[in-house]
């Protein structure tokens, strides 16, 4: 049986916090069904542990669920992650988030993304690190499928514009989401904004916006809920853009 050493043992604990994920250039997958989507994917593979090959005991204590794993693989962090400046977008629907904090939100944003065949994802600097690993388990492999980079999000609002396209943002006060034209990026490249979880859209991103969008509740005027939690939010929106091209798919 194989074995690991203590350090080697702390250093793969260390990855569940941020700081080390940022120091080693490394994450976590774990599971059967996670780890044959990270070897499909381009990402590079440091190391595969098996159960068999450790034991109970040690896999206990190098994994971060409430049920050791069959398999857990480290994974090198893409070299990409962090974008000054994005390229000359191209046709296609892709989402933005302004301050996503929560991981279990972003992890199924990720799902959403990958089920509606988004172009990509980008995200603010300050959301929530896309390697954490409640988000890596909760997107179910779509972590290793939706291109994903971190950059500025006014400065990508502009490149939209700049590249012929519309930057859509997600507000209380906008037009209604379903009775309104929509670019849905068959000719040109859309971004979908989504804000902070408590704040919504910022200033400097709604500066940017070319349309404000709402998801109207039902009924008109109810005194529902506040609001939707985010993520159900972008699937929503999505959902209406990705409709709208029934009869003439990307």
């Amino acid at each position: 049986m194989a074995t690991l050493s203590h350090a080697e043992i702390k250093m793969i604990k260390s990855l569940s916090s941020k700081k080390f994920r940022d120091e080693f250039g490394l994450f976590a997958v774990e599971g059967e069904k996670m780890v044959a989507e990270a070897l499909r994917s381009s990402f590079r593979v440091e190391r595969v542990i098996s159960r068999d090959e450790v034991g109970e005991t040690v896999m206990a204590r190098i994994s971060s669920l409430a049920t050791p794993p069959p398999v857990l693989a480290l994974l090198h962090r893409p070299d990409d992650l962090f974008a000054e400046r994005i390229p000359r977008p191209e046709k296609g629907l892709y989402l933005a988030l302004d301050s996503i904090r929560d991981p279990g939100n972003l992890g199924t944003i990720l799902r959403i993304a990958d089920w509606f065949g988004l172009r990509g994802v980008f995200a603010s600097p300050d959301t929530v690190d896309v390697f954490n690993p409640k988000v890596v388990q909760s997107t179910m492999g779509a972590i290793f499928r939706v291109p994903f980079h971190y950059t500025d999000i006014p400065a990508c609002c502009r490149a939209f514009r700049e590249a012929g396209g519309v930057a859509y943002g997600t507000f209380l006060d906008g037009k209604n989401l379903y009775g309104m034209p929509l670019a849905c990026g068959q000719d040109s490249p859309v971004l979908l904004i989504t804000g902070n979880e408590s704040e919504g859209i910022s200033p400097a991103v709604a500066a940017e916006v070319t349309e404000r969008l709402t998801i109207p509740p039902f009924p008109a005027g109810g005194s529902g809920s506040e609001s939707l939690n985010a993520a159900v939010a972008t699937a929503v929106a999505v959902a209406e853009f990705r409709r709208r091209l029934l009869s003439d798919p990307l």
